[in-house]
């Protein structure tokens, strides 16, 4: 369906020019050309952008101070560092991320630095650092300045690496208010446009006969990547063809989020290991991305899939003896066959994923579904040439947006909902919803900032689809789904 909403709100061409003076701080020049110097270095976006802010000036991006800095603070891959440790006599500081476990039956804080082969065997976190220090120390994955210094062994003891001082990467101190005021100066084709291009994407993409091949559908089935950003406990799986992005997203915009791509999952490291009495990953991050979920293999499936039902319903994490809630979303990624008229080969979308995710209870307990086959392989054309949202800053915001409560409400208030509908369809729509409003409409104070329209159209549409498709495919697992909607619509008393 084409957009209805009036041309004059379509994008201006000067739209770099727009988002550098909406935003001076906060934007940065993405060109794929400065994106060279990073080869060999792996770093996700919101650091890459971090970078080139830090040694780009008058639009001119200096690679090669950018490179001296790097070479000094980033050091490369392989053995070298290991025997600058061992050589050293003193403390060392870099600028890397962290795997931080914390090791109960040994009452210590191990770290591990993956990228440059130190592992947690090796590497000791000094509890003599400022508490509020260790508190940013959470499990998983941190990024940051940190001053390492080998402890050499004593009689009969082995060396290791201590972690004496570490600064965590937060760049921005972001005022939300800021963006929301921001947010007012564009129109919401511009708005669209600015959110695809912060995901590195170019929403003027033109296929190779010169046709404008992002319709606002398909711009709005990208952007839809971004809601388990802004909404807690938001549950989605999109199934696409290999090369269309999926994976890059959450692997590279936010370091809110955790991916764990194929192999082995067990209950232990995704809700709680009883032998280490360690919080798994679910306690940590605002998402889970489970890639290339067709390959994944589940330890005492039973177990693991009590274990997801139950916190899929309602966020809560139950093992043995431990409880705890957590907002952390779930965010399923997988390939799916299809063919020559790029639709889904099967009815049945969940085919040649693992018999874990045939559960009809399991699949009920997705909010939404992302038809990823939309959207298009990866070209050079549609990497972004031009400004966008700084990729940390950008994060900074949506992790921000989750704990607003007004958004929800607002949905609420905008929705006629039957008094039979299914009470999880009802809570799928809303929560889909309310992501997508603070997406498109993060100024909004009440109903009456949205045109009843565009509430339809770019939200409350995008949410129905997403759903629909869950429970169309509810009704291919059991017959006993009905495979159609409640008819959930805009209030009679919306603002016209």
């Amino acid at each position: 369906m084409e957009s209805k909403i009036p041309s004059s709100q379509l994008p201006v061409v000067d739209l770099d020019d727009k988002i550098k003076r909406v935003f001076p701080l906060e934007s940065v020049l993405k060109d794929p050309a400065s994106q060279a110097i990073f080869a060999g270095r792996n770093l996700p976006s919101y650091i890459k952008d971090w970078l080139i802010k830090c040694f780009t000036r008058f639009d001119e991006f200096d690679a090669e101070a950018c490179a001296e800095f790097m070479n000094e603070k980033f050091p490369p891959r392989g053995p070298g560092f290991r025997r600058r440790l061992l050589q050293s006599s003193g403390p060392i500081q870099i600028f890397s991320r962290l795997i931080i476990n914390t090791d109960l039956m040994r009452g210590q804080m191990n770290f591990a630095i993956p990228d440059l082969g130190i592992s947690s065997r090796e590497g000791v976190v000094s509890m003599w650092m400022e508490q509020e220090k260790l508190e940013r120390l959470h499990e998983g994955e941190v990024w940051g300045v940190m001053t390492l210094l080998y402890v050499r062994p004593g009689d009969n003891s082995a060396g290791y690496v201590e972690l004496i001082d570490f600064r965590p990467f937060e760049p921005y101190r972001v005022e939300l208010n800021y963006y929301l005021e921001a947010r007012e100066q564009f129109g919401i084709h511009e708005w669209i446009d600015l959110l695809i291009r912060s995901m590195e994407v170019n929403p003027d993409y033109r296929g190779p006969d010169g046709k404008l091949e992002f319709t606002l559908n398909k711009k709005l089935t990208m952007i839809s990547r971004l809601l388990v950003h802004v909404e807690p406990n938001l549950n989605l799986i999109e199934l696409a063809p290999k090369g269309t992005g999926k994976s890059y997203l959450f692997n590279n915009l936010s370091k809110y989020g955790w991916t764990v791509s194929g192999g082995f999952v067990s209950r232990a490291g995704i809700f709680y290991n009883l032998s280490t009495r360690t919080p798994g990953i679910i306690n940590n991050y605002d998402f889970l991305a489970l890639d290339e979920v067709e390959t994944l293999k589940f330890a005492n499936d039973q177990d693991i899939l009590g274990a997801f039902k139950n916190y899929l319903e309602n966020g809560r994490v139950v093992v043995g003896h431990y409880k705890n809630v957590s907002d952390c979303g779930l965010m399923l990624l997988g390939n799916i066959a299809l063919d020559r008229k790029l639709k889904p080969r099967y009815e049945d979308f969940f085919r040649h994923l693992p018999e874990f995710f045939h559960s009809s209870a399991l699949v009920d307990r997705i909010h939404g579904f992302i038809p990823g086959w939309v959207l298009f392989r990866f070209t050079e054309d549609l990497k972004l040439r031009g400004y966008a949202l700084n990729t940390e800053y950008f994060s900074e915001v949506l992790h921000l947006l989750r704990v607003e409560p007004s958004y929800s409400q607002l949905v609420k208030e905008a929705l006629d909902i039957p008094r039979h509908a299914d009470t999880r369809d009802t809570k799928a729509v809303i929560k889909l919803c309310t992501g997508m409003l603070k997406l498109l409409y993060p100024h909004a104070c009440s109903l009456e900032d949205i045109p009843r329209e565009e509430f339809e159209q770019l939200i409350l549409a995008p949410a129905l689809r997403a759903r629909g498709i869950i429970r169309q495919q509810l009704s291919v697992l059991d017959p006993e789904f009905n495979p159609e909607l409640p008819d959930i619509t805009i209030s009679q008393t919306y603002p016209v």
